[in-house]
């Protein structure tokens, strides 16, 4: 799995836990639970983590290098716990050089202690002081806080947030025979012992960050061992704290190369085409000048054939596609042949690049049917490709991102359609779709980050990771995507899934891609359960793309994909799952899931009950789901109900009395506008 981190064990000092649980059952064949950490392994392995054992030689940054976290997990001599038996449990200076300096450069680093840890022979408070944090040799005893009434088995007091919510759906945590820790100011504690502990108020895990990397220490090790990760909300510990921890790569740089070049002479042919171009695509300016300028066109892409062999048909139509429009007198182009000829639905191949070049105007973009040259690349990861041909049937879905664009694209256009092509014609039915999940997975990051930022929103760290990784963002957005495509012609449906063409009120469109998006959701939730790791990433993207970006982009007049956000905000807002206090947002991240099925119930029904109804009626009951949470305009006709709607001109009479914003925004929505208005509108032409 791209995107993931990677986590490395140390197994080779003498460790008294072990992922592998064959070893655990050598070391401990009476109970190897004592022992194991292989539940917790495969935990980290269902959301998506690479685990992996070091289990003999020393620590080097070579050995550090690919990982993004590494765990220490109580080294031991022989003579207290029983070990992996695997060299000495002191690490020697060469090594705590190298795992500081790893964390420095970024890198994460779990270390699990003990209680009396000065007796157990190893070094870890050295290793740990490069930190600023201690473990004091000792054990907690809290008998009114305990475990099964065990005063050594202290139930966790949580603590604070580092900017992340590192507790997000994981509040209760038991300490079975706990040290206590010594932490710098800077450091989150994230649970401390009770007041009635002895010692009382001390830390039991912390968070520090050190240069460019982050370290958690806990002064126990069991509550991830096999017997003892299903304990309260243990699991869920686990993984944010890893999930924290690890390091977020950084993007390969894109390299310059011959292709490259040819590609921007082609731009710069395609870029002094435009302004000779009418709205239709005809040339109504300097003839000659066109005819040169399309010559150009022609011997770039015939230059840049070579380069795209799957596409040779295509490029060759292209070419032919371009002289016939000269020598038919340059009117409104006609690119049909060459549009019946590519077909990149047939070729899903992850990573396969694609030379387009159409007159087309772009959706969100220009309504000129310009010329435009597209460079993109396939993304249809294995994992991708298998839901697909199980699961998600969508053959005509191809996500896509870019490599290179003309201007057309330097737009919020997000898409590659074939209907947006000149062509003679309308084929029978269209095959393929691209959607550039590297731009949409851009515009929400960066509205997500402003908006977590602006609104004080304590992210989880899965949440965190997704909003500073394009990679992990992209794969998320073609998931999410494909649920999305395909809920379209899936479902109860009481009108054409496509009714953006239909003549009807606004808000059918916005409850239609909202049905779309709460059925993805509530999808990911079972594939979630189900181990697919993206799964959850897909959850929090739509509820954050929902929740901040949707509402505030583009105008007020019939604004569809806002007013579906605005309802999936004021329904979680009504029913306190999001709250918006003191000037801070909070989500109860347990009761999300349900609440958004509890919406997705509420727009099936209308849904189901709607095949019964006249369109009419239909209509208004929709208008009444949302204004039941969206407050209508004060001035709506639609809001007093069908005594007030014209009876006569049905359909154009009723349609319109819709006011242009029919629901306006509430006054939370006006203030984020305001504050993030400019972040918005930086994401127009985004690149990954």
């Amino acid at each position: 799995m791209r995107a993931f981190p990677r986590v490395l064990f140390d197994e080779a000092h003498s460790e008294s836990w072990t992922i592998r649980r064959d070893v655990a059952e050598t070391m401990n064949p009476g109970h190897p639970d004592d022992n194991s950490y292989a539940r917790a392994a495969d935990i980290l392995r269902g959301l998506g983590h690479t685990v992996a054992a070091h289990t003999e030689g020393p620590i080097t940054p070579a050995l550090l290098s690919p990982s993004d976290v590494f765990v220490i997990a109580h080294p031991s001599a022989d003579r207290w716990e029983r070990t992996t038996g695997l060299g000495s449990p002191v690490f020697p200076v060469e090594e705590l050089d190298a795992v500081e300096a790893y964390v420095a450069d970024g890198g994460g680093l779990v270390v699990l202690a003990e209680c009396e840890q000065e007796k157990y022979g190893s070094n870890l408070d050295e290793l740990l002081a490069r930190f600023g944090v201690g473990v004091e040799h000792t054990t907690v005893q809290d008998p009114r806080s305990a475990h099964n009434g065990v005063a050594s088995w202290v139930l966790g007091s949580p603590g604070g947030t580092d900017g992340q919510d590192l507790l997000a759906g994981a509040r209760r945590a038991c300490f079975y025979r706990a040290g206590v820790l010594v932490a710098p100011e800077d450091a989150t504690v994230l649970f401390r012992t009770s007041p009635t502990a002895d010692p009382a108020g001390r830390p039991l895990a912390v968070a520090v960050r050190h240069g460019k990397g982050r370290v958690v220490v806990l002064a126990d090790s069991d509550l991830f061992g096999d017997d003892s990760i299903g304990d309260y909300d243990h699991a869920a510990l686990w993984g944010n704290l890893v999930t924290w921890a690890a390091r977020v790569p950084a993007p390969a740089a894109v390299k310059e190369s011959e292709a490259r070049s040819a590609f921007q002479g082609l731009k710069d042919a395609v870029e002094a085409l435009k302004p000779l171009q009418a709205k239709d695509g005809s040339i109504e300016g300097d003839r000659d000048r066109a005819v040169a300028l399309i010559s150009e066109i022609v011997d770039h892409v015939d230059g840049l054939t070579p380069r795209f062999p799957h596409d040779e048909a295509y490029l060759t139509a292209v070419v032919a596609d371009f002289r016939k429009w000269v020598e038919q007198g340059l009117g409104v182009p006609d690119f049909l042949d060459s549009l019946n000829a590519f077909h990149p639905d047939t070729q899903r191949v992850d990573g396969l690049e694609h030379l387009v070049v159409f007159p087309m105007y772009t959706q969100n973009g220009t309504t000129f049917r310009y010329i435009e040259a597209v460079w993109i690349r396939t993304v249809w990861p294995e994992w991708l490709a298998e839901l697909e041909n199980t699961r998600y049937d969508n053959p005509m879905f191809v996500p896509i991102a870019f490599e290179d664009f003309t201007s057309g694209y330097d737009t919020n256009s997000a898409v590659l359609f074939p209907e947006t092509i000149a062509v003679r014609e309308v084929p029978p039915r269209f095959t393929w779709g691209g959607i550039f999940c590297d731009r949409e997975a851009a515009r929400f990051r960066a509205v997500s980050e402003a908006a977590a930022a602006t609104l004080k929103l304590a992210l989880p760290p899965d949440a965190a990771r997704l909003i500073e990784s394009q990679e992990l963002a992209q794969d998320t957005f073609v998931l999410w995507d494909l649920i999305h495509d395909r809920t379209h012609s899936h479902g109860d449906l009481p009108f054409d899934p496509f009714m953006i063409k239909q003549r009807m009120p606004y808000w059918l469109y916005s409850l239609e891609e909202l049905r779309c998006d709460l059925t993805a959701f509530g999808e990911a939730v079972k594939l979630e359960r189900e181990g697919v790791p993206h799964a959850r990433y897909v959850q929090l993207a739509i509820l954050f793309d929902r929740l901040f970006r949707f509402p505030i982009t583009g105008d007020r007049v019939r604004n569809y994909d806002g007013l579906g956000g605005q309802l999936l905000f004021a329904y979680l807002h009504r029913n306190d799952i999001v709250r918006w206090t003191d000037n801070r947002l909070s989500v109860d991240w347990n009761r999300l899931a349900d609440g958004v099925a509890d919406l997705r119930a509420e727009v099936e029904k209308l849904y189901r009950d709607g095949i019964d109804r006249s369109k009419l009626a239909h209509w208004l009951a929709a208008h009444q789901l949302v204004a039941a949470y969206v407050e209508p305009h004060p001035a709506s006709v639609w809001n007093r109900g069908v005594a007030a709607l014209p009876v006569e001109g049905f359909p154009k009479a009723v349609v319109d009395a819709v006011l242009p914003d029919e629901f306006p925004l509430s006054m939370f929505y006006e203030a984020l506008r305001r504050k993030l208005g400019d972040v918005v509108e930086s994401t127009k032409g985004i690149r990954a």
